[in-house]
Formats: C-alpha cells, sequence, structure tokens
C-alpha cells in the first residue's frame, strides 16, 4: 500500500510542479498511440469490408456506424465524468470520492447498456432507416449494427474504465490495453471477414470481441492493484452526489455524441435523397479517414484532462491556463503532416477501401474540401476537456447542441438539396470555422475568470511577503 501511495504522489507532484511541456511529452504520447489505435479500428474495418465484401456493404456499415458509435458516447459520457471527478479528488486528496468511484461507474455502465441494447435491438430496422438505408445497404446495415448491440457491455464499459485509467495519468496501461483490443479485433476480421467469409457480420463480431478482451483487460488492471487510488473493481454502488457528478462533468461528451448522430442523419439522408451508393459509401470512407486524422487530437484531450483537473482542484489556475494552449498548439503540431499528406494525395487513403476506383475530380474535391478545417480544430476539442475539467460542462454542452441544432440541420436540409451532395462538405467546412471561433471566444473568457480568481491569492501572499 506504501507504494501505491508512493507513486500516486509521484504522479501528481509531477503533474502539479513539473515543466508543462515535459508533463505534457510524458502523458500525451501513449494517450496518443492509444486513440490512433482506437481510430484504426474503424478504418480497419472499413478496410475489410470495402476490400472484401463490397460497396454496398461498406454503404450499409457507413449507415449502421454511427448509431454503433453511441455505444462509444455513453462510455464517453461516464468515463469523462468519472475521469473529471478523479482528477479533482486526487488534486483535492479527496479520499471518499476516489474509493467510491468504480462501484458508481459499474453501476453507470451496466444501467445505461441495458437501456440501449434494449431500444437498439427492436428498432433496429427503423434507426437504419432514419439514417437514409434502404434496400441491400438497409439489410446489412441493419445486421452490421444489430450484432454490434450484442456488445454493448463492453463498448461502455471498456472505453468508461479505461478513461479512468487516464485520469490517473496512466496513460501506458491505457494505451496498452487498447491496443490488445485493437490486435484481437484485426485478427478477428480477418479470419471472420476473409477466411470464413462471414461479410458484415464478421466486421461487427471481430469488433465485439476486440472490445471484450480491452474490457476485460481493464477489470484485471484495476483486480490486481495496479491502481493508484483506492477502487473496487467488481463492486456496484449508487452514490447520488458522485453520480450527479459523473453525469454532470461527462454530459458534454455525450452531447458531442448524440449531435454526431444527428449530423450523421441528415448527412446520409441527404446523400441518399440527392446522391447514390457510391455518395454514402465515400461519405462513410471520407469520415472515417478524418476521424482518424483526429485521433491524436483526441489523445492530447486524454492526456490534457488529469493535468487540467488536478491543477484545478490545487487552485494552480495559471497551470491550468498554460496547459491548455500547450497541448492546443503540441495538437495542431502533431496532426499536421499527415493532414498535409491527405490534402496532397487523398486517393491513397481512398484506395485502401474502393479497391481499383479511379475518382473523378469532384470526389477529390469534395475529400479536400471536409478535411481542410482539420488544422484549427485542436481549440474546439481541448476546449470540450477543459470546461467539464474544471466543473463547468455548460458552456462545452450548449457549443455541441448549437453547432447541430442551429447550424447543422438547417444547412444539410436546404443546400444539398439546392446545389447537390457537395455542399455536404462545404456546409460542414463553414459550419465548423463559425464554432471553432465561437469556441475560442468562450475559452478566452474562461482564462480571464480563472486569471482574476487567482488575483486575490496573488495580493494576499504579496501582503503577507511585504
Amino acid at each position: 500500500m506504501a507504494i501505491q501511495t508512493s507513486e500516486k504522489d509521484k504522479q501528481k507532484d509531477m503533474i502539479l510542479t513539473d515543466n508543462l511541456w515535459k508533463v505534457m511529452w510524458r502523458l500525451s504520447w501513449p494517450a496518443v498511440l492509444a486513440m490512433v489505435l482506437y481510430g484504426l479500428n474503424s478504418v480497419f474495418d472499413a478496410i475489410f469490408v470495402g476490400q472484401f465484401v463490397g460497396e454496398n456493404a461498406l454503404a450499409g456499415v457507413s449507415l449502421a456506424y454511427p448509431l454503433s458509435q453511441m455505444t462509444l458516447g455513453i462510455g464517453s459520457l461516464i468515463g469523462v465524468g468519472a475521469g473529471s471527478a478523479l482528477s479533482i479528488a486526487l488534486g483535492a486528496n479527496d479520499k471518499d470520492t476516489q474509493k467510491k468511484l468504480m462501484g458508481n461507474v459499474n453501476f453507470l455502465s451496466i444501467a445505461t447498456s441495458v437501456i440501449y441494447m434494449l431500444i437498439a435491438w427492436f428498432f433496429a430496422t427503423s434507426l437504419v432507416k432514419v439514417m437514409g438505408g434502404a434496400g441491400e445497404p438497409l439489410e446489412l446495415g441493419k445486421a452490421y449494427f444489430q450484432i454490434t448491440v450484442i456488445g454493448a457491455l463492453f463498448w461502455i464499459h471498456g472505453l468508461a474504465g479505461n478513461m479512468v485509467v487516464r485520469a490517473e495519468g496512466k496513460m501506458k496501461s491505457a494505451a496498452a490495453m487498447m491496443g490488445l483490443g485493437l490486435v484481437v479485433n484485426i485478427i478477428a476480421n480477418y479470419i471472420l471477414i476473409v477466411v470464413w467469409d462471414m461479410g458484415v457480420a464478421g466486421a461487427a463480431w471481430g469488433t465485439n470481441l476486440g472490445m471484450l478482451v480491452y474490457t476485460v483487460s481493464g477489470l484485471l488492471y484495476f483486480a490486481k492493484g495496479k491502481v493508484t487510488f483506492e477502487a473496487h473493481p467488481f463492486k456496484i454502488s449508487i452514490d447520488r452526489k458522485i453520480i450527479k457528478s459523473i453525469i454532470s462533468m461527462g454530459m458534454p461528451s455525450f452531447i458531442m455524441s448524440v449531435t454526431g448522430l444527428i449530423q450523421a442523419i441528415v448527412v446520409f439522408n441527404a446523400l441518399s435523397n440527392y446522391g447514390t451508393t457510391y455518395d454514402l459509401a465515400f461519405y462513410g470512407a471520407v469520415f472515417r479517414i478524418f476521424m482518424l486524422l483526429l485521433t491524436p487530437i483526441f489523445g492530447l484531450m486524454r492526456a490534457l484532462q488529469p493535468v487540467i483537473g488536478i491543477n484545478y482542484g490545487a487552485e494552480k489556475n495559471e497551470r491550468v491556463i498554460k496547459s491548455f494552449k500547450i497541448f492546443a498548439i503540441s495538437s495542431t503540431l502533431l496532426m499536421l503532416p499527415f493532414w498535409l499528406f491527405m490534402m496532397f494525395a487523398p486517393q491513397t487513403a481512398l484506395g485502401l477501401m474502393f479497391p481499383n476506383k479511379i475518382f473523378d475530380a469532384a470526389s477529390l474535391l469534395n475529400f479536400r474540401v471536409y478535411m481542410a478545417v482539420l488544422p484549427i480544430l485542436p481549440v474546439v476539442f481541448m476546449a470540450m476537456t477543459f470546461f467539464p475539467a474544471i466543473d463547468k460542462g455548460k458552456p462545452a454542452a450548449v457549443l455541441g447542441i448549437s453547432r447541430q441544432l442551429v447550424f447543422f440541420v438547417p444547412v444539410m436540409l436546404i443546400l444539398p438539396r439546392l446545389y447537390g451532395v457537395k455542399w455536404v462538405y462545404f456546409g460542414t467546412m463553414c459550419i465548423d470555422v463559425i464554432i471553432t471561433i465561437w469556441m475560442f471566444i468562450l475559452v478566452w473568457k474562461e482564462f480571464d475568470r480563472l486569471r482574476n480568481k487567482n488575483a486575490p491569492f496573488a495580493i494576499k501572499n504579496a501582503e503577507k511577503a511585504y
């Protein structure tokens, strides 16, 4: 127990006192690796389906993919909320919250999984239809979606538990768990799709198996006492205060997932109504590549969360502000070379999912337009971590809802109908530019509030010194 306490104090002291560039590097590289591995999960699914099943299957999986990602939205709700609560508790040395945390995470994971599974299983056909599915893509999408629903608990609890591990600053351990799940997923996909010819069902079962391994590895980590706080991985408990805190701080991440689903619904319906099966498959491929390029940013988001939370809990607000700036700059620089490669050679990545396809100029332009905003998005994503980590989830939640309901839905309902499917891509770019400017203003105002909060302490200390 003394060793565990020493490790915990060492980790916390590093976050509270070390050079922030050094802290960023030590926490980020394993977190970035973990998220890239996660991003590769969905890309490999698309590659296997596109290469070995066909364009209709890729269209069907693309329709079902946003629906299946709702499990990860729920996992993020629990994981981000619990991670933020843990980081603040570590910074404030709140032993009681630390002790009770995992029991409440388990309860929320099981309860939300049961609700999701019942709704998703019985309304699978209707949900894929709402996405714009019809004909063969509808049937293939339904088959893929229903199988992923069976593994919902592993998707939700696996991600939530992994985020708790990241929140204590153990990024290497979190990355190892995610990497193990990815390896299992790739091997299973090859066997089930290529060797056993199971089609989209093989892709879904392969992902479920990867998520099962991901979840079990997390539970073993907690059970073996490697965790740096008092955790009870197999206990189920209900503490209303902790549950309320988890939901409050995790809600922005969940809203991002819900609004992402709304975005997918209006986009896929626009593509179904005004485009072709190829347009559905193409957008699905572009979106997966886009999300893969964002995964380094997601990794830095996860690494930023304990840095912000622990320093905020310890009332070190200047370090909170500086941390945000360092992580935002680093995420842009990290993603930039990959973004440049995609902008200059989009056919290289797209060709992995569309074998022997020659892309026309319009398709390549749409790809480049969709990718154009990537260098400015780190501010938005770091802010989505920043606000919950300082126990202020409302600004991020409001912005996430506004992006979809105020901007995205009207644009996607009107412009593609008037000017064609290219406005799915052009409209998205314009909206993201507006949202980034808005988020930048909100963050800057919050910085001023944190500086003013620090001012009385600085004056008081100066008076004492005098």
